[in-house]
């Protein structure tokens, strides 16, 4: 008799379990399928766990570009940019080659740089990271002056381990960063 009921209260649970998936799975593709792509004037930089001490006139200045992924009119993921002409190793590079690739622009055809540089990114719903980085590497393929996807990450075994889960190719480790790419094939 305590054995039956042991075992209905365990069945009872697997069921209650399996219906609690079912919900969140189904929950969780919904918020990923209704999920839009876009660009931000600013963001909350104290939310960035990678780069807080850029404000925003830097993540908007020569360029630069935030987006979001935005979902029932709330940001859930965030990726900023700055667009170049080359991999910068760190910070500074990064600022002195999207400044120079916008200037560069300004004389020819306003399309800056050619190679889209992600900075930063971090995600406040479960899947907003990579969904980020699937919708900016859809917008980047559309592009026609973008032909490569690089990051300028923070030397850390998190920063390594997304990237590399996301289909990106490590190019080279410096001394405060690492970079890797996401190919481009248009």
């Amino acid at each position: 008799m305590v054995k039956n009921k042991i075992s209905r209260n365990l069945k009872a649970r697997i069921r209650k379990s399996k219906k609690d998936l079912s919900t969140n799975i189904k929950n969780f593709f919904d918020w990923v399928k209704g999920a839009e792509l876009i660009e931000l004037q600013e963001c909350d930089i104290n939310k960035d766990p990678v780069r807080p001490e850029l404000d925003n006139d830097f993540r908007t200045s020569y360029g630069r570009k935030i987006y979001g992924v935005k979902y029932k009119n709330e940001i859930h993921a965030v990726m900023c940019f700055a667009f170049t002409n080359q991999i910068p190793k760190s910070v500074h590079e990064l600022d002195l080659f999207s400044r120079d690739a916008f200037l560069q622009s300004a004389t020819r055809d306003q399309n800056v740089g050619k190679i889209a540089i992600a900075y930063t990114v971090w995600s406040n719903k479960k899947g907003g990271g990579k969904l980020i980085v699937k919708e900016v590497f859809k917008m980047i393929k559309k592009s026609n002056h973008l032909n490569r996807l690089v990051t300028l990450s923070p030397l850390t075994d998190m920063a390594r381990n997304f990237h590399l889960r996301n289909g990106a190719d490590e190019i080279q480790v410096n001394d405060d960063t690492q970079n890797f790419e996401y190919k481009i094939i248009k």
